[in-house]
């Protein structure tokens, strides 16, 4: 496989640009021009991915450019080359290792992204059950293992030979020393695999990578791939390498021995690999005849993929029977008993446009990359979270480049790198405001944090993000006030702040263009239902810092009325179940804070519910007129969760033992007050049982 030179490299990628664009029925005019471009580029593709491990496409592009190379050359064989990139298996031989032979050829897998496809194949090989297990996104490898030993491990090389990788096969973890084959009489077997990192891991080493000062790399697939080869042993131990084992390929018995039944099935030799100790995913395979049930798992599979440890880009669909397997045979580039359904793509490539900075409800500043939008996993990509300034600087993200963006898990798209292969010189970097890009006040950021703040409480973006949060569905649920209409109403001062949502103009509204008096009658009722909506929405909609749903209800827990919580002191927030010094702090803040105090007294003059709807009894108040004081430490609680329930109930602490107190309450480990105090008559001395039981009493 040749190298490129940076020129080079530029080029195809700029004409794989190209060709990605025209991925549609080519005219008969350009079909020759079209295969030479594809017999350029995919093998430089091919040498990114398997040789560099630095893809700058994605796989989703790569199989599409390879698709078009398969229909033009099925269209017209005529025209196609010889040694053409169909007919063999890419190579990732790179000289480093010895040269080793497969017992059987080691060939890329034929793939779909289409479930009418998938059951085109299963109707054509027309076999009776087929094994279904997730194709695991990591790097192919060969074992050979003789008289239950392992003797080698290889790497998949051009499909007929590999390199032997053996040493460091031996570092991967899940990877046994020795096997009892034996049992089975099974004298030498090879078997094929990959070996994966986890997402967990490859998260550290991008992080370490960083560090160092090295760049980034794409995915655990390629990360699994370079460390496999690096040459020195503690390196592969490092990156917490591990592997999967999924197929016999090959297999002598001991003389006289008939090989077992687990053999001649698919779904049986993952069980068994997994009954050896092997790593095999015998627990997630579906063995069925049915296409129904091979399609609802393939999907079900992918839904729930983000709960996996390992990236998983699709399902290989496998004939059950060994035998059928060998009747069916291989092309020179696959099997034809095996097909791999892929799922949607999590990534895509794309051209950075420009750079907008977003201004949130906490006036958290964020730079928001515009981007060539582009189908990810089901949705179009026009815009990008940068997150903060620290990310861009890291990731060295400019104005111009192009870029792989991700979309894992249905959640905010973002950028894995720039891809600096296709840098002409003209890209900018990504500059940085020093005010508020909104209402221009001077940016703020804490000191060790990485975020700017924009501090002024009036400014609009802040404003309108707030009552956005507020009307939303998780909060008051109010239907027909997205961001678009509420930004639309802030324009024509219909609305200005929280509670002039409870005060909007409804004939003035009805007046405005693409709304009229049915929308805005709509509107109306959604904001009346608004008004009654349980307590803990209304907390949730504050947008007080740190405060969820799940808080939000602990507060109505521990309430009556909302306002309650104005002046409530942190130890007594504290008290309460599941609230930490973090979140006590800030919600004290709030309701400490003048504005916030008048906002909640106009919602309630506007008769927005305030009330928990159901009455908890006042503390009573147990302790009145006495005197406490703590030594050594508590186990149920800190001192200041127990001095704020003394206040609570009416009573008073000490700050040490004097005439005027009445009860030293006594933890571990407790201090010279403990002796003052049995000094004292007139103190008597409390275990933190007994505190607790006054207190309830």
């Amino acid at each position: 496989m040749e190298t490129y030179s940076n020129k080079k490299a530029a080029e195809l990628l700029t004409l794989s640009g190209k060709l990605l664009k025209a991925v549609k029925p080519v005219r008969l005019a350009d079909v020759s021009d079209t295969l030479h471009a594809l017999y350029e580029v995919i093998p430089y593709h091919d040498w990114c991915y398997y040789k560099k491990n630095n893809p700058v496409i994605t796989d989703f592009e790569y199989d599409q450019l390879y698709s078009l190379l398969k229909q033009l050359e099925k269209a017209h064989p005529e025209m196609a080359r010889p040694g053409s990139p169909v007919e063999h298996v890419a190579p990732d031989l790179e000289n480093q290792f010895p040269v080793v032979h497969h017992k059987v050829p080691m060939l890329s897998l034929d793939n779909t992204y289409h479930a009418a496809v998938l059951q085109e194949w299963m109707q054509k090989t027309g076999k009776r059950a087929y094994c279904a297990e997730p194709k695991f996104d990591g790097t192919g490898i060969s074992l050979l293992y003789e008289h239950d030993r392992l003797v080698r491990g290889a790497t998949r090389g051009d499909g007929a030979s590999g390199e032997d990788i053996t040493a460091a096969i031996r570092q991967v973890a899940g990877i046994p020393e020795t096997a009892p084959w034996s049992r089975y009489g099974i004298a030498v077997v090879e078997l094929r695999g990959e070996v994966l990192m986890s997402k967990k891991s490859f998260r550290a080493y991008n992080e370490e990578r960083a560090r160092k000062g090295l760049p980034l790399m794409a995915n655990p697939r390629n990360a699994a791939a370079g460390t496999l080869r690096l040459l020195h042993p503690q390196s592969w131990e490092q990156h917490r390498l591990e592997a999967v084992l999924y197929q016999v390929s090959f297999y002598a018995m001991e003389k006289g021995v008939v090989p077992p039944e687990s053999l001649l099935e698919q779904g049986k030799i993952l069980d068994l690999l997994t009954t050896l100790g092997f790593p095999a995913p015998s627990r997630q395979k579906l063995v069925s005849h049915s296409f129904a049930d091979v399609i609802r798992y393939c999907r079900d599979f992918e839904a729930k993929r983000d709960s996996f440890p390992y990236e998983t880009d699709g399902i290989v669909v496998k004939v059950n029977n060994s035998q059928d397997q060998r009747s069916l045979g291989m092309t020179s580039h696959h099997p034809r008993w095996a097909l791999a359904y892929k799922f949607k793509p999590r990534q895509a490539t794309s051209k950075l446009r420009e750079v907008v900075f977003s201004v949130g409800r906490m006036g958290a500043v964020t730079p928001v990359a515009k981007i060539d939008p582009v189908p990810i996993g089901g949705v179009t990509v026009a815009s990008v979270s940068l997150f903060n300034e620290k990310q861009v600087q890291f990731k060295d993200i400019r104005i111009g480049d192009t870029v792989l963006v991700e979309r894992a898990g249905d959640v905010i798209p973002y950028i894995v790198k720039p891809v600096k292969e296709e840098r002409t010189g003209r890209e900018k970097k990504i500059r940085f405001p020093v005010n508020c890009p909104v209402c221009g006040h001077p940016l703020q950021r804490p000191f060790g944090e990485s975020i700017w703040y924009c501090v002024n409480m009036g400014c609009q973006a802040q404003v309108i993000a707030r009552m956005v949060h507020f009307a939303g569905k998780d909060a008051m649920d109010i239907t027909g006030l997205g961001e678009q209409h509420m930004r639309e109403l802030f324009d024509h001062g219909l609305i200005t702040d929280i509670p002039s949502l409870f005060d909007i103009n409804y004939d003035r509204l009805a007046s405005l263009q693409r709304w009229g008096k049915r929308s805005a009658g709509n509107l109306r009722a959604a904001v009346e239902k608004a008004r009654r909506q349980p307590l803990y929405r209304l907390i949730y909609g504050l947008g007080i810092h740190y405060v969820g749903i799940a808080t939000a209800k602990t507060l109505v827990d521990n309430i009556n009325r909302l306002t309650d919580l104005v002046g409530v002191k942190a130890a007594v927030l504290m008290s309460w179940k599941d609230i930490g010094p973090t979140v006590a702090e800030s919600i004290c803040q709030f309701f400490n804070n003048k504005a916030n105090v008048k906002m909640l007294q106009k919602l309630a003059h506007l008769n927005v519910n305030m009330q928990t709807g159901k009455r908890r009894p006042a503390a009573k108040h147990t302790l009145d007129g006495k005197t406490f004081l703590f030594t050594g430490t508590l186990s149920g609680m800190t001192r200041k969760v127990a001095a704020a329930m003394v206040e609570e109930h009416g009573g008073k602490v000490l700050n040490s033992v004097s005439r005027g107190l009445n009860y030293l309450v006594a933890g571990s480990h407790p201090g010279h007050k403990l002796a003052q105090s049995r000094a004292n008559k007139t103190v008597k001395v409390l275990t933190e049982h007994d505190f607790l039981e006054m207190v309830e009493s």
